[in-house]
């Protein structure tokens, strides 16, 4: 089985039209990471599971550290397949185009709002409009708690011998900094609204491509993204939290501190969860897709992306959905 693309919508919509494309992923930190705001990783505290309300520090991991990585990979691959240009935009010449006719979209200093990250991400450009994001993503929580998720390392910056000294000067380039453990487990729910199959694929793509979250990404931060099922239904689902308060419940007892929580049993855990999580929320579901016919689709769905041609076809179609809902309800509405 595969995933029901004549579900999609075959134009993204001007209104909402109840069409939600739910990823239901375990985020698991391969490497220390730093996700963090004003100096410090962000925590919560929060009730433990749904039957256990006991409260305790839980990491966490804010949307936008979980939506940018995705979206820059997507631009990425928009320049590498010469969708967008690689030039920055000039605020004095004001060009929408470079010399290769290709769009200029600099990423937080000029969104040229039509290509698939600006109509599927969202853009914001103060007075001149802005795009409400059709990728839903929500804080994502910690399965485990801040105590045993976390380890503080002194950072040093040497100098050229290797030491922390010069001339008998000692350098004050020592810093401490809290990084999240690897095999840290985020439980997460990624929305897609209302759009196109191939803003889907585009989507899809690019959360399964992203291998660094969170800050110093070219060094740390690994994450790996196990998609546990994907979800076509009318209306939204479970929250983040409620998500990881479920699996907390069920895997609690599993749990060996200061030891890491066996990622193979958490993600078989987390998926058994999904359609007693789904049935509470009430919503009606055209297709869950979990399993080996997931196995299935996402194996045959990388070997498509994997190929060069299949790429550029998928970023094609993806441009060509975008570029009509400018054309349709952004550019329109300037004239």
């Amino acid at each position: 089985m595969s995933l029901q693309s004549n579900w999609f919508p075959p134009a993204v919509p001007g209104k909402p039209s109840g069409h939600y494309a739910h990823l239901i992923v375990l985020r698991e930190t391969t490497s220390y990471a730093v996700f963090q705001t004003d100096g410090e990783l962000n925590t919560a505290r929060v009730s433990s599971g749904l039957a256990n309300t006991s409260v305790m520090t839980r990491l966490a991991l804010f949307k936008r550290k979980q939506t940018t990585p995705e979206r820059l990979t997507g631009r990425e691959l928009l320049r590498r397949y010469s969708f967008l240009s690689d030039q920055p935009y000039d605020e004095k010449a004001k060009l929408a185009m470079d010399s290769n006719d290709r769009l200029i979209c600099d990423y937080n200093v000029h969104f040229c709002n039509q290509c698939p990250d600006c109509i599927t991400y969202g853009f914001a450009i103060g007075d001149a409009g802005s795009e409400k994001s059709k990728v839903i993503t929500d804080t994502a929580y910690s399965l485990t708690d801040y105590a045993s998720s976390h380890e503080t390392f002194t950072l040093n910056a040497p100098y050229e011998s290797g030491t922390m000294s010069r001339e008998g000067q000692v350098t004050s380039r020592i810093n401490e900094l809290d990084h999240v453990k690897p095999q840290v487990l985020f439980p997460t729910v990624v929305t897609v609204r209302d759009v196109t199959h191939s803003l889907f694929e585009y989507t899809l793509n690019n959360l399964i491509r992203t291998r660094h979250y969170g800050a110093q990404t070219t060094r740390t931060g690994g994450v790996a993204n196990h998609i546990l099922a994907i979800v076509l239904t009318d209306g939204e689902v479970f929250s983040n939290l409620k998500f990881c308060q479920a699996l907390y419940d069920v895997a609690r007892e599993h749990f060996q501190p200061p030891d890491p929580v066996d990622t193979a049993l958490a993600r078989s855990l987390a998926a058994q969860l999904v359609p007693n999580l789904l049935q509470a929320d009430g919503v009606a579901i055209n297709q869950l897709l979990q399993g080996d016919e997931l196995t299935t689709y996402l194996a045959d769905f990388m070997e498509r992306t994997s190929n060069e041609r299949a790429m550029q076809e998928l970023l094609s179609a993806a441009f060509a959905d975008s570029r009509r809902y400018y054309e349709a309800y952004i550019a329109s509405s300037k004239k």
